[in-house]
């Protein structure tokens, strides 16, 4: 069994495209999800968040919910919007946001290799949400979002991407954010071997986002697996739907903290506290870090730039030199009492995306204090999956984000 491998993908009809792909599942929350597909009946919204049809106070986690995405999926189908193609292939998808392009392969990949860590993982996942996406995946009896793999570049994938690409292309939409979504097919037989072939000569690919679908594909995998006694290897649950992305067009935000209170300090002792561990620069302007170790702060209506001591940069260790790590080991935990940044209530996470003024407007309205911080690097993400390591939660905000319903894998 190979790495990855072509398949038939389930596609919107060309002139349909604008009338189904949505935001990921896990972007929008069911109100927003709900407005956005308002008068959009083909939206695929309706099948990614299906709770929008049914009546505002259902948990988004009842069996109602599942049942509703397969039939909504059904709908689309039986009216002729999505359609499969008729036999395997690869597909190749830019993005392009502003100035910033990347083009990933579209491809399913083994779950035995996510199984065995040859798919590398850099984060933990909630048993809650990996549940909601094994319903999910078992519902529709498909995958319909696609996990964000990145690679280590490769020269000869480079060029053919960039011939494959010369050619007119099968989608190219613009979003309702502005950014631009494009597909190619590939399906000449000798460029799906190349492609297919130069992978399965990698050492590993990693886990950009997307770990709670991974997980849930792995699960799916083995439950049908003991269900059938002629399982080969070959079926199609043995895979999960993927787009691959070189790690040197991967663009990684920072992603932002902000947090209620100040622990029962002062302004001012609390920045005394600070400065144990930092050096603390008053600034005029909003501070947008420029390097490793380098963090804004906006307190009490007022910009610092915060600068750890190099006695507390640790040596050889991919997690702790993290500049995530460094905020919450150095000022989170010893001096706002957060331990636990995936259950404190106390602490939020603002996306980068968002930018600095989303920071002043929530200190300005229901918190204390926020952070901005450096983005961390692909290169670092890899050195934490490549030691076998988890990153704190919320480490990584990738930019710009895959579209659901534009190539969905069925089983």
């Amino acid at each position: 069994m190979s790495l990855i491998r072509p398949f038939a993908g389930l596609r919107p009809l060309p002139e349909s495209v604008a009338q189904v792909i949505a935001p990921p599942y896990d972007v929008l929350n069911s109100s927003e999800a709900r407005l956005r597909a308002d008068g959009r009946p083909w939206s695929f919204l309706h099948i990614s968040k299906p709770e929008i049809d049914l009546p505002p106070d259902t948990d988004p986690y009842n069996e109602a919910v599942y049942a509703k995405g397969a039939e909504n999926l059904q709908n689309i189908l039986n009216a002729g919007i999505l359609k499969q193609d008729p036999q395997p292939y690869y597909y190749l998808y830019g993005l392009t946001m502003g100035n910033h392009q990347q083009i990933g392969l579209v491809a399913v990949a083994n779950v035995g290799d996510y199984n065995s860590n040859r798919i590398r993982k850099h984060e933990l996942t909630r048993p809650e949400k990996e549940d909601d996406r094994v319903r999910q995946i078992d519902a529709l009896n498909a995958q319909t979002g696609p996990v964000f793999l990145t690679y280590k570049h490769h020269p000869s994938i480079d060029t053919l991407v960039k011939t494959l690409t010369a050619q007119p292309p099968i989608v190219n939409i613009t979003a309702d954010d502005g950014v631009v979504h494009t597909l190619w097919i590939v399906d000449e037989p000798a460029h799906i071997d190349t492609m297919t072939t130069t992978f399965d000569g990698m050492d590993c690919l990693y886990i950009a986002d997307g770990h709670h679908r991974s997980a849930a594909a792995s699960r799916v995998a083995e439950k049908r697996r003991a269900r059938n006694p002629q399982h080969t290897g070959e079926e199609a649950y043995n895979y999960f739907l993927t787009v691959i992305f070189p790690d040197n067009q991967m663009q990684i935000l920072d992603y932002n903290r902000v947090v209620r209170d100040l622990n029962g300090l002062t302004v001012s002792e609390f920045i005394n506290r600070v400065g144990q561990n930092f050096d603390v620069k008053l600034c005029q302007n909003a501070v947008k870090p420029q390097q490793f170790g380098e963090f804004g702060m906006f307190l009490n209506g007022q910009w610092y730039q915060l600068n750890i001591h190099p006695s507390k940069m640790p040596a050889h260790d991919p997690v702790a030199s993290l500049d995530v790590s460094l905020l919450t080991d150095h000022l989170l935990a010893p001096i706002l009492g957060i331990t636990d940044l995936r259950r404190d209530k106390r602490i939020d996470f603002v996306g980068g995306i968002r930018g600095l003024s989303e920071l002043e407007k929530r200190v300005n309205n229901d918190m204390a204090v926020a952070f901005a911080l450096y983005p961390t690097s692909m290169q670092a993400l890899m050195a934490v999956a490549d030691a076998g390591q988890i990153m704190p939660p919320k480490s990584t905000w990738f930019e710009p984000k895959l579209a659901d319903g534009l190539v969905s894998h069925l089983l």
